[in-house]
Formats: structure tokens, sequence, C-alpha cells
């Protein structure tokens, strides 16, 4: 059966939160000392996570952890713990962060990201983003210029689900209106994304690196699938 449907993550998938030196540089720890790039950089891995404990947390925040897609509130409050946990000085600087990481427009698009979604729906490929999310990331989207280009927006917290439970996969597959032996979900996570296998989707991983390295791996997934053929980034 032929694929007439790619259902795309968003977090290290689409979209990457990234190093900022304007809201990283002034990042004390406990003792008022700069927190370094290594630092700084394990940090965002832990805020970023799609699976998994980050760090080692008690039982009430390990718990609002495991719901922290699903409810803003659990969401806030495991966060505020892995930033604290992390290194973060003060509290301030945690709350400053987190509005950050919940902030679409804080978000990086990869470099084939709107030339990925703008192709497939020259094609007349349907198209999906299912995340595991606590905040609205069609901000990011319209800001990238490409909002309407994505046919459904499925996000955890709305929808009450998380991936990789097949209903997620299911539901996305039947708001679109496609079978899903075709569809391809294209994530970061094998244990998350890969997820779609167990409904019949295709499934295609790709490495979360930051995104200036990883310029083309969104339109090398679509054309090793046959949904789009093989073709070098117009960027």
């Amino acid at each position: 059966m032929s694929l007439r449907a790619v259902f795309f993550d968003y977090s290290g998938t689409l979209f990457r939160l990234e190093q900022d030196e304007t809201w990283l540089a002034g990042l004390t720890d406990g003792s008022g000392d700069p927190l370094n790039v290594e630092a700084q950089t394990e940090m965002l891995r832990r805020l970023t996570a799609p699976t998994g404990n980050v760090v080692r947390m008690e039982p009430e925040f390990r718990d609002a952890w495991d719901q922290r897609d699903l409810d803003p509130a659990m969401h806030r409050k495991s966060n505020l713990e892995v930033l604290r946990l992390s290194g973060v000085g003060t509290a301030e600087q945690a709350e400053v962060l987190y509005g950050r990481l919940i902030d679409p427009l804080s978000w990086t698009p990869y470099p084939d990201t709107a030339e990925v979604l703008r192709k497939l729906r020259d094609a007349g490929v349907l198209i999906g983003v299912i995340s595991n999310i606590a905040f609205d990331i069609r901000p990011a989207f319209a800001k990238l210029g490409v909002l309407d280009l994505v046919d459904e927006y499925l996000m955890s917290y709305v929808e009450g689900v998380i991936k990789p439970d097949p209903k997620l996969f299911l539901r996305a597959c039947e708001r679109i209106g496609v079978a899903p032996e075709e569809a391809l979900m294209i994530g970061d996570s094998e244990e998350a994304d890969g997820g779609a296998a167990a409904v019949g989707c295709a499934v295609s991983i790709v490495e979360p690196l930051p995104t200036a390295q990883r310029p083309d791996a969104l339109l090398a997934a679509v054309a090793e699938h046959g949904v789009l053929p093989a073709a070098t980034s117009e960027s």
C-alpha cells in the first residue's frame, strides 16, 4: 500500500530547543558561579528528553514527570525540579528558563522543516504532527509560515494520551482519513515514535542533533520511504 500521509514528532524532529546565549549566559549554580557550556547542554537535554527519568527525583516529582505531557501543571512542577537538580542556582532563574521551554517561539526549526512540509503539501501528501507536549506548539509553525500546511496537530495534553499509546496514532490516522499502513511516522525516539509500528505505520527515526548539524534528515527520510523523490535541499 502506498504512503499517503506523513506524521512528524515536534521536539528533536521538526524543531529543537537550542542553546541561546541571550538567556543562558546569566545562569549560575548554587554557589553563584556561572553554569558552563557542558552543564547548559546537559540541562537542555534533560528538559527535552522524550522518554525516561533524566534525574533522580523524589516520588512526588517522578510521578509528575511521568504525567508531564498530559497536564501543564505537572509539566511545570516536574521541569522546575529538573532545573533545580541540574544546578540552576535560584528559583527565579528556573522560572525564566521554564518560560523559554514552553514558549514555542524559543524553539529553532531544523533547516529542512519548512521545505519538507511544503514539498509534501505540493505532492498532495497529508501531514500530521503528533507530539508528547504540554503547551501549544502551533505558534512555532505560524512563525515559520507553515501552520496551514499541517492537516492535523495532535498534542498529548489536549488528546489525553501520550506516545507510544496506539490510540494516539490511530486517532491521527482517523482524523486525516488514512489507514495506518498508508502513513509514515518520523520522530527521534524509538520508544515513543516507534510505537506507530504497532498499529501498522512505517517508522523513520532521526537523530535529535543540533539544527546546524542536521540539514536534511527529514528530506532523506521521506525520500527513503518513497513519499518524495530524493532531492537536495533548497537551502
